[in-house]
């Protein structure tokens, strides 16, 4: 291992399962390299207004989850800003995203979860679900689509939707949201 870089295996215990999630933004990271991310996170938020947000590792390898008292989406959206003018501010994280609600990831608790947010996704929107599972053996990612799916009435769109339901599982937690394409940030996206 280079001097500088930290492993994912060194420092700060991994999140114990028990632990229930409250992180209201999600950020994935290059591989390595944590305390860099979330240096980077920190230093970006604290440029937003938030000088003393919670940034911490979830129980996934490479994804950090934060707790800001600004606007999840307002940080996204100044985020891209800032990016478009000074695009080394991101280094060491590859995308932003706003977290809705927590809860198990158990299939009912999910579809029920979902039934809440369903409103956000008005009858003559167009959607589709970004179903991302980690430490989850449960089902197969096709079939856990599928039956998350069935709350939602508004017509389907993979390429150009107008909301996104995301649905973030990790290990018993489970993260949703119901999103705009551009309430995510992802620093290899190339401008339009």
């Amino acid at each position: 291992m280079s001097r500088g870089f930290e492993s994912d295996q060194t420092a700060a215990a991994p999140v114990p399962a028990e632990t229930v999630y409250d992180f209201n933004l999600l950020v994935s990271r290059s591989r390595g390299g944590y305390r860099r991310a979330r240096g980077e996170i920190r230093t970006i938020l604290r440029a937003l207004g938030d000088q003393q947000p919670t940034v911490s590792r979830t129980l996934v390898r490479g994804l950090i989850g934060v707790k800001t008292r600004l606007a999840p989406r307002d940080v996204v959206r100044e985020l891209r800003a800032l990016h478009a003018t000074n695009p080394l501010i991101v280094q060491y994280t590859c995308k932003w995203w706003p977290v809705d609600a927590w809860g198990s990831s158990d299939v009912d608790a999910m579809k029920d979860a979902i039934g809440r947010l369903r409103d956000r996704i008005e009858p003559t929107e167009t959607w589709r679900m970004t179903l991302e599972k980690r430490g989850y053996p449960h089902h197969h990612q096709l079939e856990l689509v599928r039956i998350l799916a069935e709350p939602i009435a508004a017509k389907v769109d993979l390429v150009h939707p107008d909301r996104i339901l995301r649905v973030d599982i990790l290990g018993p937690h489970a993260g949703m949201s119901v999103l705009a394409p551009d309430d995510i940030f992802s620093a290899a996206r190339l401008p339009r």
